[in-house]
């Protein structure tokens, strides 16, 4: 593993991690009315915490996009999800909550998941697919889970359930975006900026990160960070391996001992991250749920 693919992405994990604390503290405070609109994002503009926020998580995008450009998604990704350590820290030092047997478990759990997976899987290049029909069955598939996920939850916007569909979707969403960040970056890579900008894939990648952040952000103003951002950050290192896997030629070992510590390892990263997200130091959130409940038809 290199060095430098590990630092870039840690430190993107790091900046994500911030950015999201600061995004949630200030969407807790936008118009309840705006949920699931592109108004909301306006609205969010006018806070100066939620644009710090925003340069953070943007700032993350662009380190962890230039760790995929150096590294296999399928370990980039895993990485990526240690964005809640971060996040939890920033909250533990806003809340001044202590770390705690759950904190600790959850954190073990985060970080030795992480490294199981990339130990037993060793994630490395391979020959990408280049059937076109593969892309956009697994890019589709991927979409189309988004899609009734943010269905249900914009059915069901009075269910205490929703925002974690949101953030599932959003999640799922990223994880296909972080996908065709690294194609865009190979495509600049082999004919420069004419080759990136005549193909689909940075289009993409804009309309996907724009449809994601309308999710999050409505996610977070209408629920407590620990509903939302564990399953953020749960679904998009799996999306994002899927499609490493899937169509961009990234490789894992397969004997029988290796799978088995790939699959701990993965359900190991997601418990921790689901303890982590339940720590009493995670931002309880301002949004009063029967005032939202009112807003949606009866």
């Amino acid at each position: 593993m290199s060095v430098v693919v590990l630092v870039l992405a840690v430190s993107a994990a790091c900046c994500l991690g911030f950015g999201f604390v600061l995004q949630q503290n200030a969407a807790q405070k936008a118009p309840l009315g705006d949920f699931l609109s592109p108004r909301l994002l306006l609205d969010l503009m006018r806070m100066p915490r939620w644009l710090g926020g925003i340069a953070l998580m943007v700032a993350g995008m662009a380190l962890g996009a230039v760790a995929l450009g150096n590294g296999e998604i399928s370990l980039v990704e895993p990485l990526l999800a240690t964005n809640l350590l971060f996040a939890l820290a920033l909250s533990r030092h806003q809340t001044r909550q202590p770390l705690g047997r759950q904190g600790w478990a959850g954190l073990l759990l985060l970080a030795g998941g992480v490294t199981a997976f990339i130990v037993a899987g060793q994630p490395r290049g391979g020959t990408a697919v280049t059937d076109p029909l593969r892309h956009w069955l697994i890019i589709g598939l991927m979409v189309g889970a988004a899609l009734l996920l943010t269905g249900y939850a914009k059915r069901h916007a009075s269910v205490s359930s929703a925002p974690v569909f949101l953030s599932l979707a959003a999640g799922v969403l990223y994880g296909v975006q972080d996908a065709l960040t690294r194609v865009s970056g190979e495509r600049f890579g082999e004919g420069g900026l004419l080759e990136l900008m005549t193909g689909w894939q940075p289009y993409a990648v804009v309309a996907l990160g724009v449809t994601g952040l309308v999710l999050v952000q409505s996610a977070f103003e209408t629920a407590p960070l620990r509903m939302s951002l564990p399953a953020l950050t749960a679904a998009q290192p799996l999306a994002g391996i899927a499609c490493g896997v899937g169509f961009l030629g990234d490789r894992l070992r397969t004997d029988t001992g290796a799978l088995a510590w790939e699959s701990a390892g993965l359900a190991a990263v997601v418990a921790g991250i689901v303890l982590l997200g339940l720590h009493p130091a995670m931002p309880q959130g301002g949004a009063e749920r029967e005032r939202f409940r009112d807003l949606q038809p009866q």
